[in-house]
C-alpha cells in the first residue's frame, strides 16, 4: 500500500458522485482512497497508463493516462465513455490480453501478467464456437470434471439463461440474443472469479438488449459474480450497475464515478433513475436534446 506522500498525481481533476448527487473528491483523495481500498478489491487497478506508437518514428500516442479504480468481490461495475477513448483497451489490460506502459493491475490481490481461466471474457459477438452445439459450447471449460457432474452443470446454466430444449442446436440456428445467452452459461459454467464483458449486446436489437440486461441481473444476483461491463450505452449501465466508472476523452483517464443507489429490479420511469442517466449524459457533455451538445 503506498503512502500519501506517493500519491500525488498530474492528472485533470476527478469527482465521485455520491448518493445525494454531491461532487466530493479531487483526484488525489480519490486516488488514495483507491489505494488504500487494495486489499478489499477484486480488481485493484493502480496508476495505469498506455502509449501505442505512432506512424512516424519516436511518435507515441496516448491512449490511457494514469488510471485508477477498483471493484468490490461480487460488484458490477460499468465502464462508459466517448467512442475510441480505451474502455476495451483498459478492460484488455485488466484481463491480460494488454500490458500496461506503465501502472499495474491486481486481481484478487495478485498481479495480472496474462489471461487466466479463473477470469472470463465475454465479447459483443462470435464468442461461441459454431461447429459446437448449445450443450458442447456451454461445457466447454468443464473437461477436467467428471461425466455426472459436468453433465449436471451444463443443465444448470443452461436452464439459468433460458435455453432448456435448445441442447442439441448450433450457433447457426440461434438468434443473436440466444448465442449471446450460450455464451453467457458457459462463462458461468466455468465457475470464474470475475467475468470481464465487452459491449456483449450491442449488437442486440433494442427489445432484445432489454431482455438480455434483465437476465443478466438475475443471474448475478443468483451468482455473486464479480462483473466489469464496457458500455457505450448509458441508460445500460444504470440498468445494470452498482456504479458507473465515466472515462475521459484520449488519454483517458476516470474522469467521473458515480454510484447507482437505485433497488433492483429498476424503474426506468422513476425520477432517481432518470436522475442518474441524465447525470452522466451532464458530465459527458451531452444534452438531452437532440443535436444539441453541451460544452465541459
Amino acid at each position: 500500500m503506498m503512502e500519501p506522500g506517493n500519491v500525488q498525481r498530474s492528472t485533470p481533476n476527478v469527482q465521485r458522485s455520491n448518493a445525494e448527487g454531491a461532487s466530493s473528491l479531487d483526484v488525489g483523495r480519490w486516488t488514495l482512497d483507491v489505494e488504500r481500498s487494495s486489499e478489499r478489491a477484486a480488481i485493484f487497478i493502480r496508476d495505469v497508463s498506455l502509449t501505442f506508437p505512432g506512424k512516424r518514428l519516436g511518435d507515441e500516442i496516448a491512449v490511457l493516462d494514469h488510471v485508477s479504480a477498483r471493484v468490490a468481490k461480487g460488484e458490477f461495475v460499468c465502464l462508459v465513455g466517448p467512442s475510441g477513448c480505451g474502455k476495451s483497451t483498459l478492460l484488455n489490460i485488466v484481463g491480460g490480453f494488454l500490458t500496461a506502459s506503465s501502472g499495474e493491475v491486481l486481481v484478487e490481490g495478485q498481479p495480472v501478467h496474462g489471461p487466466d481461466p479463473r477470469r472470463i471474457f465475454v465479447f459483443q459477438e462470435n464468442g461461441v464456437f459454431p461447429w459446437l452445439n448449445v450443450r458442447d459450447n456451454v461445457g466447454f471449460g468443464l473437461r477436467g470434471k467428471s461425466k455426472e457432474e459436468r453433465e449436471k452443470t451444463i443443465a444448470h446454466y443452461i436452464a439459468m439463461v433460458g435455453l432448456t430444449g435448445f441442447e442439441d442446436a448450433y450457433p447457426r440456428e440461434l438468434s443473436g440474443g440466444m448465442r449471446q445467452r450460450v455464451e453467457i452459461a458457459r462463462a458461468l459454467a466455468a465457475n470464474p472469479d470475475i467475468i470481464y464483458m465487452d459491449e456483449p449486446f450491442g449488437a442486440l436489437d433494442f427489445i432484445t438488449r432489454l431482455k438480455m440486461r434483465a437476465d443478466l441481473v438475475r443471474i448475478w444476483q443468483a451468482e455473486k459474480k464479480t462483473i466489469l461491463f464496457v458500455t457505450h450505452d448509458i441508460e445500460e449501465a444504470v440498468q445494470l450497475a452498482d456504479r458507473v466508472l465515466i472515462m475521459s476523452k484520449r488519454p483517458a483517464t476516470i474522469q467521473q464515478v458515480v454510484e447507482i443507489d437505485l433497488a433492483r429490479p429498476r424503474d426506468l420511469d422513476s425520477p432517481r433513475y432518470l436522475e442518474k442517466r441524465d447525470e452522466i449524459f451532464r458530465i459527458m457533455g451531452m444534452s438531452l436534446r437532440v443535436g444539441e451538445t453541451l460544452s465541459v
